[in-house]
């Protein structure tokens, strides 16, 4: 193989504009979420209490660890908005975005969990509800968070069941999948909506039909649904975050597209998430009719990856000597 290597790359800092004009929006909406949820947490835990309502407290516990969780969000995205052009940063600041969801996801499986364990010690020891003063509160409560899910506005498709990897995204719709700080704020509101439900199911119950049981029953039921969110929450944020690959399709994609041209084998390709819908791509080629690297960047274009390396390498024709990988 002939000495020959010729590097082209570019980097993510030219494509920040769109995607910080939308997170900027995100975190105006986070703040107002925060302030909703944290006022509604009062009212709740207040009247729960006071009613002896294990599901109203539930859904009040699980409000006030939301606005922390939900404050955290705020907090990622001005801080990546702050330091988007702060040069320590090689890649950006997107993975802070994972980092704050990953976070919350451990945050909501910790309430999850707390919520069950109540739950059971309520049927261990059950107590007098006043249904008649519970119920208005938990309506109240669930108004409170079908209107924090609107000022979220999640714009797709919930994530499909909250582990949604999208392979073909581009741009927006990329950054709409692939914001695990956004899907774990509205995974929150989300789930204050939930146990708001179940909370009025188990009231009225408990009021018109006498089955108190169902109170501590849906404080289980709503602990073991969010339990499963977070699990899911966490597991794609901590693939961000560990730089895990991109799915193989898009590996396929790009191999394909290169070795279409001439004589090219990839020697080397590792595609990984930097951020929401941003994507960075590193690849050693090996030719015989060697082009100018600039040449095959422009091959992937279509892939939109905010940074692209690519290595060339001449070698002899029918002969392919293997690259290490990167370190």
């Amino acid at each position: 193989m002939t000495a020959m290597h010729e590097t082209a790359a570019h980097t993510p800092r030219d494509c920040h504009a769109a995607l910080h004009v939308v997170a900027h929006e995100r975190e105006k909406s986070a703040r107002w979420v925060v302030l909703l949820t944290f006022g509604m947490m009062i009212v709740e835990l207040v009247a729960g209490y006071a009613t002896h309502s294990m599901a109203l407290t539930a859904d009040g516990w699980h409000m006030a660890t939301h606005a922390g969780a939900l404050g955290l969000s705020a907090a990622a995205y001005w801080f990546a908005r702050s330091r988007a052009g702060d040069r320590a940063f090689a890649f950006g600041t997107g993975k802070v975005h994972a980092l704050a969801g990953y976070t919350s996801a451990i945050i909501l499986m910790v309430v999850a969990a707390s919520m069950i364990v109540e739950s059971i010690e309520r049927f261990v020891h059950p107590a007098t509800i006043a249904f008649r003063e519970a119920l208005p509160v938990a309506v109240v409560g669930l108004l409170v968070n079908l209107l924090s899910i609107k000022l979220l506005d999640e714009d797709h498709d919930h994530d499909h069941e909250h582990g949604h990897e999208a392979d073909d995204d581009h741009d927006g719709d990329a950054y709409a999948h692939h914001d695990h700080n956004h899907r774990a704020a509205y995974m929150h509101v989300v789930a204050d909506a939930l146990t708001s439900v179940l909370a009025i199911v188990a009231i009225v119950l408990g009021r018109y039909l006498g089955w108190t049981i169902f109170d501590p029953m849906m404080g289980i039921v709503g602990g073991v649904v969010v339990l499963k969110w977070g699990i899911g929450l966490c597991r794609s944020a901590g693939r961000q975050l560990v730089d895990a690959t991109s799915p193989a399709k898009l590996e396929d994609e790009v191999r394909h597209a290169l070795e279409a041209i001439d004589d090219v084998r990839v020697a080397d390709l590792h595609i990984w998430e930097m951020a929401p819908g941003r994507r960075g791509c590193v690849v050693a080629l090996h030719t015989a009719t060697p082009r100018d690297a600039r040449f095959y960047r422009g091959v992937l274009e279509g892939q939109a990856f905010a940074h692209l390396t690519i290595e060339v390498h001449r070698c002899v024709e029918g002969h392919v000597a293997p690259v290490a990988p990167a370190a």
